[in-house]
Protein backbone atom coordinates (compact mmCIF):
# COMPACT_ATOMS: atom_id res chain seq x y z
CA UNK A 1 0.00 0.00 0.00
CA UNK A 2 1.41 3.37 -1.07
CA UNK A 3 -0.03 6.40 0.72
CA UNK A 4 0.50 9.31 -1.68
CA UNK A 5 -0.58 12.39 0.20
CA UNK A 6 0.85 15.51 1.76
CA UNK A 7 1.63 18.69 -0.10
CA UNK A 8 5.26 18.95 0.98
CA UNK A 9 5.03 22.62 1.96
CA UNK A 10 8.77 22.89 2.62
CA UNK A 11 9.29 22.26 -1.10
CA UNK A 12 7.08 25.14 -2.24
CA UNK A 13 6.75 26.54 -4.88
CA UNK A 14 7.81 23.35 -6.68
CA UNK A 15 5.47 21.16 -4.63
CA UNK A 16 1.87 22.40 -4.42
CA UNK A 17 -1.59 21.11 -3.57
CA UNK A 18 -2.25 20.11 -7.19
CA UNK A 19 1.30 18.88 -7.87
CA UNK A 20 2.76 17.47 -4.61
CA UNK A 21 6.35 16.36 -4.29
CA UNK A 22 5.73 12.65 -4.95
CA UNK A 23 4.79 13.51 -8.55
CA UNK A 24 8.19 15.15 -9.20
CA UNK A 25 11.65 13.85 -10.04
CA UNK A 26 13.62 15.41 -7.19
CA UNK A 27 16.76 13.29 -7.51
CA UNK A 28 17.70 13.89 -11.13
CA UNK A 29 17.19 10.18 -11.83
CA UNK A 30 14.51 10.62 -14.47
CA UNK A 31 12.01 8.88 -12.17
CA UNK A 32 9.41 10.54 -9.96
CA UNK A 33 9.32 9.66 -6.26
CA UNK A 34 6.07 7.66 -6.51
CA UNK A 35 7.33 5.73 -9.54
CA UNK A 36 10.54 4.94 -7.68
CA UNK A 37 8.52 3.68 -4.71
CA UNK A 38 6.43 1.41 -6.93
CA UNK A 39 9.51 -0.03 -8.66
CA UNK A 40 11.15 -0.83 -5.30
CA UNK A 41 8.05 -2.76 -4.21
CA UNK A 42 7.09 -4.49 -7.46
CA UNK A 43 9.59 -7.38 -7.14
CA UNK A 44 8.08 -8.16 -3.72
CA UNK A 45 4.39 -7.62 -4.45
CA UNK A 46 3.83 -8.11 -8.15
CA UNK A 47 0.48 -6.52 -9.00
CA UNK A 48 -0.71 -6.48 -5.38
CA UNK A 49 -0.34 -2.73 -4.88
CA UNK A 50 -2.95 -0.31 -3.55
CA UNK A 51 -2.40 3.45 -3.86
CA UNK A 52 -4.30 5.91 -1.66
CA UNK A 53 -4.18 9.49 -2.94
CA UNK A 54 -6.29 12.60 -3.35
CA UNK A 55 -9.06 12.77 -5.94
CA UNK A 56 -7.28 15.64 -7.72
CA UNK A 57 -4.20 13.45 -8.26
CA UNK A 58 -6.03 10.57 -9.92
CA UNK A 59 -4.99 11.29 -13.51
CA UNK A 60 -1.36 12.06 -12.64
CA UNK A 61 -1.01 8.90 -10.54
CA UNK A 62 -2.68 6.79 -13.23
CA UNK A 63 -0.24 8.21 -15.79
CA UNK A 64 2.78 7.45 -13.63
CA UNK A 65 1.56 4.04 -12.40
CA UNK A 66 -0.42 2.53 -15.28
CA UNK A 67 0.12 -0.96 -13.80
CA UNK A 68 -2.12 -0.22 -10.81
CA UNK A 69 -5.64 -1.55 -11.34
CA UNK A 70 -8.52 0.94 -11.09
CA UNK A 71 -9.95 -1.07 -8.17
CA UNK A 72 -6.66 -0.60 -6.31
CA UNK A 73 -6.65 3.19 -6.60
CA UNK A 74 -8.34 4.64 -3.51
CA UNK A 75 -9.20 8.33 -3.85
CA UNK A 76 -9.61 10.58 -0.81
CA UNK A 77 -12.05 13.50 -1.16
CA UNK A 78 -9.82 15.56 1.18
CA UNK A 79 -6.62 15.02 3.21
CA UNK A 80 -7.23 13.21 6.51
CA UNK A 81 -3.67 12.28 7.58
CA UNK A 82 -2.07 8.85 7.61
CA UNK A 83 -4.40 6.96 9.97
CA UNK A 84 -7.39 7.40 7.66
CA UNK A 85 -5.40 6.59 4.50
CA UNK A 86 -3.70 3.49 5.87
CA UNK A 87 -6.77 2.42 7.84
CA UNK A 88 -9.04 2.61 4.78
CA UNK A 89 -6.65 0.49 2.71
CA UNK A 90 -6.51 -2.04 5.56
CA UNK A 91 -10.31 -2.13 5.85
CA UNK A 92 -10.77 -2.66 2.10
CA UNK A 93 -8.14 -5.42 2.00
CA UNK A 94 -9.60 -7.05 5.13
CA UNK A 95 -12.92 -7.46 3.29
CA UNK A 96 -11.10 -9.08 0.37
CA UNK A 97 -9.24 -11.48 2.66
CA UNK A 98 -9.00 -11.17 6.48
CA UNK A 99 -5.56 -12.84 6.53
CA UNK A 100 -3.78 -10.32 4.29
CA UNK A 101 -0.51 -8.83 5.50
CA UNK A 102 -0.20 -5.25 4.29
CA UNK A 103 2.89 -3.07 4.06
CA UNK A 104 2.62 0.73 3.99
CA UNK A 105 5.42 2.64 2.26
CA UNK A 106 5.17 6.38 1.61
CA UNK A 107 5.32 7.63 -1.97
CA UNK A 108 7.88 10.36 -1.30
CA UNK A 109 10.97 8.60 0.05
CA UNK A 110 14.38 7.98 -1.54
CA UNK A 111 16.02 4.68 -0.58
CA UNK A 112 19.22 2.88 -1.60
CA UNK A 113 20.39 0.21 -2.11
CA UNK A 114 17.11 -1.40 -3.12
CA UNK A 115 18.19 -4.95 -2.29
CA UNK A 116 18.88 -3.98 1.35
CA UNK A 117 15.43 -2.38 1.56
CA UNK A 118 13.77 -5.47 0.09
CA UNK A 119 15.63 -7.73 2.53
CA UNK A 120 14.29 -5.65 5.44
CA UNK A 121 10.75 -5.88 4.06
CA UNK A 122 11.01 -9.67 3.79
CA UNK A 123 12.08 -9.82 7.45
CA UNK A 124 9.18 -7.52 8.34
CA UNK A 125 6.69 -9.80 6.57
CA UNK A 126 8.04 -12.89 8.35
CA UNK A 127 7.73 -11.08 11.68
CA UNK A 128 4.22 -9.76 10.92
CA UNK A 129 3.14 -13.33 10.22
CA UNK A 130 3.79 -14.15 13.89
CA UNK A 131 1.11 -11.62 14.91
CA UNK A 132 3.02 -8.36 15.11
CA UNK A 133 2.72 -4.87 13.69
CA UNK A 134 6.21 -4.30 12.32
CA UNK A 135 8.00 -1.06 11.57
CA UNK A 136 11.26 -0.67 9.67
CA UNK A 137 13.52 1.72 11.56
CA UNK A 138 16.44 3.47 9.90
CA UNK A 139 19.88 3.24 11.48
CA UNK A 140 20.68 6.93 12.16
CA UNK A 141 23.69 8.49 10.47
CA UNK A 142 23.61 11.66 12.58
CA UNK A 143 21.65 13.10 15.55
CA UNK A 144 18.71 14.44 13.54
CA UNK A 145 16.03 16.53 15.26
CA UNK A 146 13.72 16.22 12.23
CA UNK A 147 12.60 12.63 12.86
CA UNK A 148 10.94 10.64 15.60
CA UNK A 149 12.88 7.71 17.04
CA UNK A 150 12.17 4.06 17.88
CA UNK A 151 13.81 2.45 20.92
CA UNK A 152 14.63 -1.21 20.36
CA UNK A 153 13.81 -3.76 23.03
CA UNK A 154 14.58 -7.44 23.37
CA UNK A 155 15.49 -9.64 20.44
CA UNK A 156 12.69 -11.77 19.00
CA UNK A 157 13.22 -15.33 17.80
CA UNK A 158 11.56 -15.26 14.38
CA UNK A 159 12.35 -17.62 11.52
CA UNK A 160 13.71 -15.75 8.48
CA UNK A 161 13.93 -12.51 10.50
CA UNK A 162 17.17 -12.63 12.50
CA UNK A 163 17.22 -8.88 13.20
CA UNK A 164 13.66 -8.59 14.56
CA UNK A 165 13.40 -6.80 17.90
CA UNK A 166 10.54 -5.80 20.15
CA UNK A 167 9.73 -2.06 20.12
CA UNK A 168 10.22 -0.65 23.61
CA UNK A 169 8.75 2.75 22.73
CA UNK A 170 8.26 5.40 20.06
CA UNK A 171 9.87 8.75 20.89
CA UNK A 172 8.82 12.17 19.54
CA UNK A 173 11.29 14.40 17.66
CA UNK A 174 14.00 15.27 20.20
CA UNK A 175 16.16 18.33 20.78
CA UNK A 176 19.80 18.31 19.69
CA UNK A 177 21.25 17.05 22.98
CA UNK A 178 18.72 14.24 23.30
CA UNK A 179 19.18 13.25 19.63
CA UNK A 180 22.94 12.98 20.16
CA UNK A 181 22.26 10.82 23.22
CA UNK A 182 19.98 8.53 21.18
CA UNK A 183 22.59 8.02 18.46
CA UNK A 184 25.35 7.35 21.00
CA UNK A 185 23.12 4.85 22.84
CA UNK A 186 22.84 2.61 19.76
CA UNK A 187 19.36 1.27 20.53
CA UNK A 188 17.48 4.05 18.74
CA UNK A 189 16.39 4.10 15.10
CA UNK A 190 14.75 6.79 13.00
CA UNK A 191 11.01 6.34 12.56
CA UNK A 192 10.48 6.32 8.80
CA UNK A 193 6.75 5.60 8.97
CA UNK A 194 7.04 2.17 7.32
CA UNK A 195 4.64 -0.44 8.65
CA UNK A 196 3.97 -4.09 7.82
CA UNK A 197 1.08 -5.78 9.62
CA UNK A 198 -1.79 -8.25 9.42
CA UNK A 199 -4.73 -6.04 8.48
CA UNK A 200 -6.90 -7.60 11.17
CA UNK A 201 -4.43 -6.71 13.93
CA UNK A 202 -3.98 -3.18 12.60
CA UNK A 203 -7.75 -2.64 12.54
CA UNK A 204 -8.10 -4.13 16.03
CA UNK A 205 -5.76 -1.50 17.47
CA UNK A 206 -7.38 1.25 15.40
CA UNK A 207 -10.80 0.29 16.80
CA UNK A 208 -9.47 0.41 20.38
CA UNK A 209 -7.74 3.80 20.06
CA UNK A 210 -9.96 5.58 17.49
CA UNK A 211 -13.42 3.94 17.49
CA UNK A 212 -15.09 6.70 15.45
CA UNK A 213 -12.42 6.57 12.76
CA UNK A 214 -12.52 2.77 12.69
CA UNK A 215 -16.31 2.64 12.36
CA UNK A 216 -16.34 5.15 9.51
CA UNK A 217 -13.59 3.38 7.57
CA UNK A 218 -15.28 0.00 7.96
CA UNK A 219 -18.57 1.46 6.66
CA UNK A 220 -16.77 2.87 3.62
CA UNK A 221 -15.00 -0.45 3.03
CA UNK A 222 -18.28 -2.37 3.19
CA UNK A 223 -19.62 -0.23 0.35
CA UNK A 224 -16.39 -0.39 -1.66
CA UNK A 225 -16.85 -1.68 -5.19
CA UNK A 226 -20.65 -1.37 -5.01
CA UNK A 227 -23.10 1.20 -6.37
CA UNK A 228 -23.11 2.82 -2.91
CA UNK A 229 -19.36 3.50 -2.82
CA UNK A 230 -19.40 7.18 -3.82
CA UNK A 231 -22.43 8.06 -1.70
CA UNK A 232 -20.99 6.45 1.43
CA UNK A 233 -17.54 7.97 0.89
CA UNK A 234 -18.94 11.50 0.45
CA UNK A 235 -21.17 11.10 3.52
CA UNK A 236 -18.67 9.52 5.91
CA UNK A 237 -15.26 10.91 4.94
CA UNK A 238 -15.76 14.58 6.02
CA UNK A 239 -16.73 13.48 9.56
CA UNK A 240 -13.65 11.32 10.15
CA UNK A 241 -11.12 12.54 12.72
CA UNK A 242 -7.71 13.55 11.37
CA UNK A 243 -4.78 11.84 13.09
CA UNK A 244 -1.48 10.12 12.31
CA UNK A 245 -1.06 6.35 12.21
CA UNK A 246 1.62 6.66 14.90
CA UNK A 247 -0.86 8.00 17.45
CA UNK A 248 -3.84 5.91 16.31
CA UNK A 249 -2.11 2.53 16.04
CA UNK A 250 1.67 2.33 16.45
CA UNK A 251 2.13 3.89 19.89
CA UNK A 252 -0.80 2.19 21.67
CA UNK A 253 0.09 -1.12 19.99
CA UNK A 254 3.69 -0.76 21.21
CA UNK A 255 2.39 -0.17 24.75
CA UNK A 256 0.48 -3.45 24.40
CA UNK A 257 3.63 -5.29 23.27
CA UNK A 258 2.36 -5.85 19.72
CA UNK A 259 5.00 -3.94 17.73
CA UNK A 260 8.34 -5.19 16.42
CA UNK A 261 11.07 -3.40 14.49
CA UNK A 262 13.47 -4.42 11.75
CA UNK A 263 16.53 -2.16 11.43
CA UNK A 264 16.98 -0.85 7.90
CA UNK A 265 20.62 -0.88 6.84
CA UNK A 266 20.08 1.40 3.86
CA UNK A 267 20.15 5.11 3.17
CA UNK A 268 16.81 6.83 3.51
CA UNK A 269 15.63 10.38 2.88
CA UNK A 270 12.10 11.76 2.99
CA UNK A 271 13.12 14.73 0.80
CA UNK A 272 11.68 17.10 3.36
CA UNK A 273 13.19 20.35 2.08
CA UNK A 274 15.51 21.87 -0.51
CA UNK A 275 18.56 21.07 1.60
CA UNK A 276 17.65 17.41 1.03
CA UNK A 277 17.52 18.00 -2.71
CA UNK A 278 21.02 19.46 -2.53
CA UNK A 279 22.18 16.35 -0.64
CA UNK A 280 20.55 13.94 -3.07
CA UNK A 281 21.81 15.68 -6.20
CA UNK A 282 25.58 16.15 -5.83
CA UNK A 283 26.78 19.45 -7.28
CA UNK A 284 29.19 19.56 -10.15
CA UNK A 285 32.65 19.92 -8.69
CA UNK A 286 33.56 22.82 -10.92
CA UNK A 287 30.75 25.13 -9.85
CA UNK A 288 29.32 23.52 -6.66
CA UNK A 289 25.81 24.24 -7.94
CA UNK A 290 23.06 21.63 -8.21
CA UNK A 291 20.66 22.40 -11.07
CA UNK A 292 17.33 20.63 -11.66
CA UNK A 293 14.87 21.24 -14.46
CA UNK A 294 14.76 20.33 -18.14
CA UNK A 295 14.53 23.99 -19.15
CA UNK A 296 16.99 25.34 -16.58
CA UNK A 297 19.36 28.07 -17.77
CA UNK A 298 21.78 28.82 -14.95
CA UNK A 299 25.01 30.85 -14.80
CA UNK A 300 27.02 30.34 -11.61
CA UNK A 301 30.26 32.04 -10.58
CA UNK A 302 31.87 31.48 -7.16
CA UNK A 303 28.52 30.24 -5.85
CA UNK A 304 27.11 27.07 -4.32
CA UNK A 305 23.65 25.67 -3.59
CA UNK A 306 20.70 24.42 -5.59
CA UNK A 307 18.58 25.86 -8.40
CA UNK A 308 15.28 24.29 -9.46
CA UNK A 309 13.74 25.84 -12.54
CA UNK A 310 10.44 25.20 -14.31
CA UNK A 311 10.94 28.13 -16.68
CA UNK A 312 13.37 29.22 -19.38
CA UNK A 313 14.32 32.32 -17.44
CA UNK A 314 18.07 32.77 -17.02
CA UNK A 315 19.19 32.57 -13.37
CA UNK A 316 22.61 34.16 -12.74
CA UNK A 317 24.32 33.64 -9.38
CA UNK A 318 27.53 35.45 -8.47
CA UNK A 319 29.38 35.18 -5.18
CA UNK A 320 26.58 33.57 -3.11
CA UNK A 321 27.00 30.44 -0.99
CA UNK A 322 24.50 27.69 -0.05
CA UNK A 323 21.70 29.47 -1.90
CA UNK A 324 18.37 27.94 -2.89
CA UNK A 325 16.52 29.36 -5.89
CA UNK A 326 13.24 27.84 -7.07
CA UNK A 327 11.88 29.51 -10.18
CA UNK A 328 8.36 28.72 -11.42
CA UNK A 329 5.99 30.57 -13.73
CA UNK A 330 4.07 32.32 -10.94
CA UNK A 331 6.33 32.19 -7.86
CA UNK A 332 10.01 32.64 -7.01
CA UNK A 333 11.67 31.34 -3.83
CA UNK A 334 15.10 32.52 -2.69
CA UNK A 335 16.55 31.18 0.57
CA UNK A 336 19.56 29.19 1.81
CA UNK A 337 20.01 25.53 2.64
CA UNK A 338 20.34 26.50 6.33
CA UNK A 339 16.87 28.10 6.23
CA UNK A 340 15.21 25.46 4.05
CA UNK A 341 12.95 24.26 6.88
CA UNK A 342 11.48 27.77 7.17
CA UNK A 343 9.78 27.56 3.77
CA UNK A 344 6.76 26.02 5.51
CA UNK A 345 6.31 29.25 7.52
CA UNK A 346 6.27 31.26 4.29
CA UNK A 347 3.54 29.01 2.90
CA UNK A 348 1.46 29.47 6.05
CA UNK A 349 1.90 33.24 5.86
CA UNK A 350 0.84 33.31 2.21
CA UNK A 351 -2.24 31.27 3.05
CA UNK A 352 -3.19 33.70 5.84
CA UNK A 353 -2.78 36.62 3.42
CA UNK A 354 -5.14 34.96 0.96
CA UNK A 355 -2.50 34.18 -1.68
CA UNK A 356 -3.78 30.62 -2.03
CA UNK A 357 -3.63 30.78 -5.84
CA UNK A 358 0.11 30.01 -5.69
CA UNK A 359 -0.21 27.24 -3.10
Amino acid sequence: MIPAGGVGTRLWPLSRANAPKFLHDLTGSGTTLIRGTYERLAPLTGERVVVVTGEQHRDAVRAQLPEVDEDDLVLEPSPKDSAAAIGLAAAILHRRSPDIIMGSFAADQVIAPVDAFQAAVREAVATAATGKIVTIGITPTHPSTAFGYIRRGERLEVDHAPSARQVAEFVEKPGEARAAQYVADGDYLWNAGMFVAPVGLLLQHLRAAEPQLHAGLVEIAEAWGTSRQDEVMQRIWPSLPKTAIDYAVAEPAADAGDVAVIPGEFTWDDVGDFAAIARLNPAHEQDEMTVLGEKARVYSDQSSGVVVSDTQRVVALIGVQDIVVVDTEDALLVTTTDHAQSVKQAVEALREKGDSDVL
